[in-house]
């Protein structure tokens, strides 16, 4: 049984890095999951909206749809989507390539949650100002394959920072491969914890400012962000994070006596 807290926490994000799994052997697996004690733990699987039709599915799952390509992408991959048997959307998670027209982020259908990828460029404000107006969420790019991909604690707790300010809902995508704050042992990168995001989400709906959301995400005692995290009896704030092995944080959090042995 998963605690309210956990629910919905890890999307499957199996077929992107570094994961890369096939999308036949990513959707068995996820419907394993879905039959597991630890299902309340799991979101959609992710889909690239541009493989929405490679979908072979015996039973309706969930799904997240990405778009990469934009905005403009999205009203053709809903309608594959809805040709395609079993699928149920429940996503989406837009890219906003550079010289996107903000204002096509208007067309997107707002029956489902949408994402808007935060860019962490100059133009981070306006979008921020959109996904704000239009009633949209963010998602915040937390590491990837190279260094350069991995925002720095201050760069973090500044976006999550306004978030909570803007009273907008988040999620994360890729880096989060563990509890707490970390130095990957292989690649040397600096990477986040997903831990730690959940309690600076936290802190800022709590009204930290970023110089002590900066410290909560540079904790790297795991049993000291588990100390704080038992203690939380408000809900999760932070929407969810993707990875591409549900295994890695579901062991995290049973080692670490967050949730009961599975």
């Amino acid at each position: 049984m998963i605690p309210p807290f956990f629910r919905r926490l890890c999307d499957d994000a199996a077929v992107f890095p570094p994961g890369n799994a096939p999308l036949d052997v990513a959707v068995r697996q996820h419907l394993e999951y879905r039959a597991s004690s630890f299902a309340g733990l799991v979101g959609p699987l992710i889909v690239p909206m541009d493989r929405v039709t490679e979908l072979h599915l015996g039973a309706r799952m969930e799904v997240a749809l990405t778009a990469p390509a934009g905005p403009g992408s999205v009203e053709a991959g809903l309608r594959a989507a809805d040709r395609t048997a079993g699928v149920t959307v429940v996503a989406i998670e837009v890219a906003v390539p550079d010289g996107t027209n903000i204002d096509a982020l208007r067309n997107i259908t707002q029956d489902i949650d949408i994402y808007v990828e935060i860019p962490r460029d100059s133009r981070r404000g306006d979008i921020f100002d959109a996904v704000d107006e239009f009633g949209y969420r963010a998602k915040f790019r937390t590491g990837g394959v190279t260094a350069d991909l991995y925002p720095s604690e201050q760069e973090l707790a500044s976006a999550i920072y306004e978030a909570a300010q803007r009273e907008v809902h988040f999620k994360a995508t890729a880096g989060l491969h563990h509890a707490a704050r970390n130095t990957d042992p292989h690649s040397g990168f600096e990477q986040h914890g997903f831990l730690n995001v959940i309690l600076t989400a936290q802190a800022a709906h709590s009204g930290a400012r970023v110089g002590e959301l900066e410290k909560v995400l540079a904790i790297r005692d795991e049993e000291v962000l588990a100390g704080h995290l038992a203690g939380i009896a408000a809900e999760r704030v932070f929407a969810s994070f993707d990875t591409c092995s549900i295994r890695e944080p579901l062991d995290d959090l049973v080692r670490l006596g967050l949730l009961p042995p599975q």
